[in-house]
């Protein structure tokens, strides 16, 4: 059996049509974030598992200086055509994540997590945090949309807002981490926006 740990696996589900983590759109309360008075302000960003880039492009639409990576090949071939047709800036990578510390170190005033903190093996969660941490500038800022679900099994696999906590913590300070309202209706209850900055 292929491992969530290996591109096979996800560039199969793109394939299979089984990508059910894709929306199809923006996750909402990205798009509310970005309308707000808080909105964070345009800085070089990361999106790590962008999928076929719907959050990416609307950060790039937004001002962000955007770079979208992902495991499997299927999504970023379709995220860059979005890119294209649309006349966005954002650009796509296919990347093991875990392998861009090494490539971007310090590099980006944002990360932008959906669906991807979920998607790991669970036992990869403190690599993760380690990995954010190491691709921020310093006090920059991990926006996240957590799936916060308490389903067994997985992907996506669930977790409860105190872990997330303890995850990130002290490695971040956590700014905000809350339910939203304004999911997707499949994922109503089951998620929680984050604003973590990077401590040194």
């Amino acid at each position: 059996m292929v491992s969530v740990r290996e591109a096979d696996y996800w560039q199969q589900r793109y394939c299979e049509g089984t990508d059910r983590w894709d929306i199809g759109q923006a996750a909402p309360p990205f798009a509310k974030l970005l309308n707000s008075s808080p909105a964070p302000k345009p800085g070089r960003t990361a999106v790590l598992g962008c999928g076929r880039g719907y959050d990416a492009l609307l950060f790039a639409a937004h001002g962000f200086e955007v770079m979208g990576f992902d495991f499997a090949p299927t999504a970023i071939a379709a995220a860059t055509v979005l890119a294209q047709t649309s006349q966005n800036p954002a650009q796509f990578l296919q990347r093991n994540i875990f392998d861009l510390a090494a490539e971007f170190p310090g590099s980006f005033d944002y990360v932008i997590e959906h669906t991807c903190f979920c998607a790991i093996a669970p036992e990869q969660r403190a690599d993760y945090v380690q990995l954010v941490h190491t691709l921020l500038k310093p006090q920059g800022q991990l926006l996240a949309l957590f799936f916060t679900h308490n389903r067994p099994g997985g992907p996506p696999f669930g977790i409860a807002p105190v872990q997330i906590q303890q995850y990130f913590q002290p490695s971040f300070q956590i700014l905000e981490l809350a339910p939203v309202a304004n999911s997707i209706p499949e994922r109503q209850g089951e998620e929680h926006l984050g604003r973590f900055q990077r401590q040194d």
